[in-house]
């Protein structure tokens, strides 16, 4: 009995020789109007259609549990490998992880994008049938089973099913996204290690390179205030030869510091020649600015 006392529906779920299943509806004498007859087949359409698209993905759903428990076999054996060899990890190994796990992220996604597509309507699929079956309101006929006995006991967990399986695979694809995170936090760590070292090696050749061009400029105002003393000295000879200077040796000791001087004046100025002549190679380039 549904809807009312006067309305049967019966039928067996077997396929006829065109494989498709046939119902038989009875209606009373005070029930015989078109529209609730076409109540009736509408429901017994969507119940069929609904009931139809929450079974057709099962394939589906057997191949992908088979996916996601080898994925989470995958993934297992991974975090412990990663998990005991990280901390003296070098970045070749970091970098063959990394691909690794990459390359399993992608097929997950994949498989969850999938799996999202077909079965996240399941749902509202199962609702529908329920409620669908709840609207016939249902009362057992003698030595007939009630029609919703044989469709809930083949969809039933089968939706619940369906949502287990996607937020088990959402949970795989956070699991490998947190190992790479990690992975690459290691990688970064790595990176900043070498750049630090790389700092501090430039900061000690640049100090070395400092040091250097000190010593080089002390040296140039040695061998300047040298030529100079050997130069003056010659004058000094000259002129004591002329008879203009009383004693040359005594005037070559006293113009060595002097020559000292001289030499390290020579040197800054030059300094600051070089310095100014790069400087103002610089500016014009840097104030020009490009036309459109």
């Amino acid at each position: 009995r549904i809807l009312d006392e006067e309305t049967s529906l019966v039928t067996s779920f077997t396929p006829d020789d065109h494989g498709g299943e046939r119902y038989w509806v009875s209606v009373g004498s005070g029930r015989s109007s078109k529209s609730h007859l076409k109540d009736i087949v509408d429901a017994i359409v969507r119940i069929e259609t609904y009931y139809h698209l929450l079974l057709m993905q099962k394939p589906l759903f057997s191949a992908a549990v088979d996916q996601a428990y080898k994925f989470e076999q995958v993934h297992l054996k991974q975090r412990e490998i990663i998990s005991g060899h990280i901390g003296h990890a070098d970045a070749t190994t970091l970098q063959r992880w990394l691909n690794g796990l990459t390359q399993d992220l992608l097929k997950t996604t994949r498989l969850a994008g999938k799996l999202h597509f077909e079965l996240s309507a399941s749902v509202p699929y199962d609702k529908i049938v329920h409620r669908t079956l709840e609207s016939l309101n249902e009362r057992t006929l003698p030595q007939y089973r009630p029609m919703s006995d044989y469709v809930l006991s083949g969809i039933t967990g089968v939706a619940e099913g369906y949502q287990q399986l996607l937020k088990r695979i959402d949970t795989l694809r956070s699991g490998f996204e947190g190992v790479i995170s990690i992975l690459r936090a290691r990688v970064d760590l790595m990176l900043q290690s070498q750049n630090l070292t790389l700092l501090a090696s430039v900061d000690k050749t640049t100090k070395s390179q400092a040091i250097l061009q000190y010593t080089v400029e002390g040296l140039s105002v040695i061998v300047i205030a040298y030529y100079l003393s050997g130069l003056m000295a010659y004058i000094f000879k000259g002129l004591h030869e002329m008879g203009w200077l009383p004693n040359a040796d005594i005037a070559s000791a006293l113009f060595v510091p002097l020559s000292l001087g001289l030499a390290l004046g020579i040197t800054i100025l030059g300094r600051k020649l070089l310095h100014k002549k790069f400087s103002g190679d610089l500016t014009p380039l840097s104030s020009e600015k490009p036309q459109a």
